[in-house]
């Protein structure tokens, strides 16, 4: 779904359908990365973190 250069934030997660309402965002750690993603949300779980940062991927708590 996301380009892997596209840093993925609450705005485009909410305009993919991914995501309603205006409230903050808590990334959970279900299923699997098979490339690197940049994710900026205002919470992530310990499992979503960590599966983001082994694919080589990074996260920014805004």
């Amino acid at each position: 779904i996301f380009n892997r250069e596209k840093i993925i934030t609450p705005e485009i997660l909410r305009a993919s359908g991914l995501v309603k309402g205006r409230g903050k965002i808590k990334v959970l750690g279900r299923g699997r990365l098979s490339r690197p993603l940049r994710v900026k949300a205002h919470h992530f779980s310990k499992q979503a973190q960590e599966k983001i940062e082994e694919a080589k991927g990074e996260i920014e708590i805004i």
